[in-house]
């Protein structure tokens, strides 16, 4: 029944598929907002944006891009948090699918502060937010892409990149496949779940990463149900004209 999580999986997942989707896309998405509250996904992304807010003095007015972002459900914590805080916050959802930005549209219709962009990762204008968050993206991307991935993140961010995304570990690839059954029969969220897990991340996965990127500011810890929080700091290298 259990996966080989020795490595990570390499397979697609049904939504890497930008050539399908329509309704049960949109279905899945919903679904996927149910999961992220089950296992508190929105808490390893708002650890990071905490840790890079101290870190740069405790601005009153901060701006974050969440890349991959979905229906960007997650989001709806970290608002909260800058509420309590008194923090002028405005959010951009970026996602290239229109069934993502459809939802995450109908999400925050009545949030001023968030705005969504159908757009593309790699294509984002260098430094165009404080933050730059992705939860549950990198996963997938394969080994040899990551490295870019980030990179783009930290092109378009001032303070720096939170990540968020799954450990791969067997209680969390069933505790996945429990809950996707129990609460969906949609063929997405059957199949990419656990899929999920399977291409998540282990302690070694960050610091090859860490390595290809060539950079010392990156960070990772492991959060409440098997989850990482990565942050990377700016790095100088990354400055503009310097990338």
């Amino acid at each position: 029944m259990f996966p080989k999580l020795h490595r990570r999986a390499s397979a697609a997942e049904l939504m890497d598929d930008f050539t399908s989707g329509g309704e049960e896309l949109r279905e899945a998405l919903r679904e996927l907002r149910r999961l992220n509250r089950l296992f508190a996904a929105s808490s390893p992304t708002l650890y990071g944006i905490k840790q890079l807010w101290h870190a740069a003095g405790k601005p009153k007015q901060l701006s974050i891009t969440d890349v991959g972002a979905g229906s960007g459900d997650v989001n709806r914590r970290v608002l909260q948090w800058a509420s309590r805080q008194g923090v002028a916050l405005m959010i951009t959802l970026v996602d290239v699918t229109e069934e993502a930005c459809a939802e995450a549209h109908q999400l925050y219709i009545d949030e001023p502060r968030v705005q969504v962009i159908r757009g593309n990762l790699f294509t984002l204008p260098e430094a165009r937010a404080d933050i730059v968050t992705s939860t549950q993206l990198l996963h997938h991307f394969s080994e040899e892409e990551l490295p870019h991935a980030v990179a783009s993140m930290l092109r378009a961010a001032r303070l720096g990149v939170v990540v968020n995304d799954i450990h791969r570990h067997w209680i969390a690839w069933t505790a996945v496949w429990l809950a996707t059954r129990a609460i969906s029969s949609n063929r997405y969220i059957l199949n990419d779940g656990p899929l999920s897990v399977a291409k998540g991340f282990r302690s070694q996965d960050w610091k090859r990463l860490k390595q290809a990127l060539g950079i010392h500011q990156l960070m990772y810890s492991w959060r409440p149900l098997f989850r990482y929080a990565v942050v990377i700091g700016k790095p100088d290298s990354y400055l503009s004209g310097r990338s």
